[in-house]
């Protein structure tokens, strides 16, 4: 009996159909995203976010002051280490927070700077935060690209899968 090996080439749906003798199945193959981030449109706090085309996050506006933006939460798709990478723009930073079920932070959030860390055991959650770093926030006019992949290399951007979910205010 031999072994069969298939790489995703792009994220997607297809199927596969085996044959052994008169014997054929059919497979359903889903092709993920290797980023596990979930965001979509959001505003407040000054600031609104948009989703491109090809997936990344448009941001305009001027946040109402610092730490102040945008967030949004969703469910934690993986454990292990994980790699934070990503483009930005001048006076916003991104960050990662690990949620317990009560929504309490666990460990460390997840920075540019500390970009790779293990997801603390618990976590079932996960809350990006979009927010102004300046004491005077100035306008903004940029596109986000950030990706967490697990493991710990960057790898090309690749659209999250979920690019649809509401986004709310980070205070």
């Amino acid at each position: 009996m031999g072994a069969l090996s298939i790489t995703g080439i792009k994220p997607g749906s297809t199927s596969l159909k085996l044959t052994a003798g008169k014997i054929t199945k059919t497979v359903p193959i889903t092709v993920l995203s290797r980023n596990l981030l979930s965001y979509g449109p959001a505003e407040g706090n000054g600031l609104t976010a948009t989703v491109n085309t090809d997936g990344s996050l448009h941001v305009t506006g001027t946040a109402t002051g610092q730490w102040r933006g945008l967030s949004w939460t969703f469910p934690c798709p993986v454990q292990g280490t994980v790699k934070l990478s990503g483009t930005s723009i001048a006076g916003l930073s991104f960050n990662i927070k690990c949620l317990d079920a009560k929504g309490q932070q666990l460990g460390d959030q997840m920075n540019l700077g500390n970009s790779v860390m293990a997801i603390p055991a618990g976590t079932v959650s996960l809350f990006l935060n979009v927010i102004s770093n300046e004491a005077t926030p100035t306008a903004k006019d940029g596109d986000l690209r950030v990706q967490l992949e697990s493991g710990d290399t960057a790898h090309e951007w690749m659209r999250p899968d979920n690019t649809s979910l509401r986004g709310g205010v980070m205070n």
